[in-house]
């Protein structure tokens, strides 16, 4: 009996632990059909995106259109000391920083603040109505943007016309450097403020209307309210935001910067992106206007990795990488 027993209660054989890898593999098989749909996503990120880095090579390279990027000789960061050693670096390097942290610094709050403002108005469509004119500049196309922008602040536009009764002469916003930043940032607000806060209503549609209630009865104000229950509902949508706007100071918008663009304004409005598209595209030089585009992406990652540490320390570890 004491040998059966013995028989009976021997150790159970202990399972070896599965590898990483076969429990991805094995986790791929069960959600094989989500992967399939996620392939052409992929495919065409690596096609767009990942591929055409090759051409990025030609940073390094005296690059000629007829040798092509294999055979166009090998100069190594010889455009980049360029670049860095030009005396015009510091200038477009500080435009294109001004001009990004100031859009940031003002246009980030504003569709926050609008999108508070917008959740107060209880009555459905007045909301719809507000909304509709406060997107709809969104759908104006850049080039119709800066075309309204000249004519409003032209010397005989409406803007110098009410000038007029306090001025003796009209002011020449366009040709004035100092003026530019301002005109960029603001018409920029009042194209993309709106459509910019949409996102914070969709995450402000989920707040509990009782949590109000029950703030109200208890005696909160309506800024008490707002910074207690709406903010704290905000604030992972604004930490995200935040970093992505951040990581792209660099990356500004190319397009309206050179429409807006005078022979007078050009010690405020030239920027990377602009003297990119002129020494790349104007003057033929492939090869310093890579080098300067990798240079400015470089700038970019730093200040990615950098924004999203602050914005960790700052968010309870909650951050984008």
């Amino acid at each position: 009996m004491q040998e059966i027993a013995k028989a009976g209660t021997k150790p159970a054989v202990s399972a070896k632990p599965q590898s990483r890898l076969k429990v991805k593999w094995s986790s791929i098989k069960r959600n094989h059909l989500l992967y399939w749909l996620l392939a052409p996503a992929i495919l065409l990120t690596i096609v767009f995106k990942y591929v055409p880095m090759y051409g990025a090579s030609i940073a390094f390279k005296d690059f000629s259109p007829i040798r092509g990027i294999m055979g166009s000789e090998w100069v190594g960061l010889k455009h980049f000391t360029s670049f860095l050693s030009s005396p015009n670096f510091m200038e477009i390097l500080l435009n294109t920083i001004k001009l990004s942290s100031f859009e940031l610094l003002i246009g980030f709050p504003i569709p926050i603040i609008l999108a508070l403002m917008l959740n107060q108005i209880r009555r459905a469509g007045v909301k719809k109505n507000i909304q509709l004119v406060l997107y709809a500049p969104h759908f104006i196309s850049v080039v119709v943007i800066s075309g309204m922008v000249f004519l409003f602040l032209s010397p005989t536009g409406p803007i110098n016309a009410m000038l007029s009764f306090f001025m003796d002469k009209p002011v020449s916003f366009m040709s004035d450097p100092d003026a530019f930043r301002s005109i960029y940032i603001w018409s920029g607000v009042w194209q993309g403020a709106g459509w910019a806060s949409i996102i914070y209503v969709a995450a402000l549609a989920n707040v509990d209307p009782q949590l109000h209630d029950a703030a109200t009865v208890d005696g909160a104000s309506l800024l008490q309210r707002i910074w207690h229950i709406d903010l704290p509902t905000l604030k992972p949508v604004m930490a995200v935001l935040f970093i992505l706007a951040a990581g792209g100071i660099m990356a500004i918008g190319f397009e309206k910067a050179y429409l807006l663009q005078t022979s007078m304004n050009i010690p405020s409005s030239e920027i990377i992106s602009t003297y990119v598209y002129k020494r790349g595209l104007q003057a033929g030089d492939y090869s310093f206007a890579t080098a300067v585009g990798l240079f400015n992406a470089l700038v970019n990652v730093i200040l990615l990795v950098f924004v999203n540490g602050v914005v960790k320390k700052l968010n309870e570890g909650e951050g984008l990488l």
